[in-house]
């Protein structure tokens, strides 16, 4: 759903809405989810550098504030889930490629990490697709990309192994 102008400057008229928004990567007017999960990419190559802990503790929090800004634009729009949040790819996108701050990888790994993110966000398989049907408000927004990225850091991480043992 393409946001008009009034509903734009609604999100972007909060500071919760440009988190929310993935600092405006959600206002893409083809695939948002994927211009979200692209956007989050550049912050992982500086949270990339980070203790493993520390980049886990960051994911966390971004989790919470997305649960925050998610509501906050939910409520601007009157809109149960609007595409333009896209703060749950930035933290599924991340959850994903937490393996590779555990093996040594080449940066090819980050393009096979977006994809499958991608590949499980757009497929929901369960739990995924309940979080995305039972589970309302800022919660269910970030719960559903959060739950994808689980699956998807453990499909990365058997690739890393098979190629690396193989």
């Amino acid at each position: 759903m393409k946001l008009d102008a009034q509903q734009r400057r609604a999100v972007l008229g909060h500071p919760a809405g440009w988190i929310a928004s993935g600092f405006g990567s959600g206002l893409s007017p083809f695939a948002p989810g994927t211009a979200g999960s692209a956007a989050a990419l550049v912050p992982w190559i500086g949270l990339r550098e980070l203790p493993l802990v520390w980049v886990v503790s960051i994911i966390a929090v971004a989790f919470i504030i997305g649960i925050w800004a998610s509501n906050v634009v939910i409520n601007r729009l009157d809109i149960s889930d609007p595409g333009v949040i896209v703060w749950d790819e930035f933290v599924g996108q991340w959850i994903t490629l937490l393996p590779l701050l555990i093996w040594p990888s080449h940066w090819a790994w980050i393009v096979v990490g977006f994809f499958l993110f991608r590949l499980f966000d757009v497929w929901k398989p369960w739990p995924c697709s309940w979080a995305d049907r039972k589970v309302k408000g800022g919660f269910g927004v970030m719960l559903d990309d959060a739950l994808a990225g689980v699956y998807s850091a453990a499909v990365l991480t058997g690739f890393i192994w098979i190629v690396g043992n193989f």
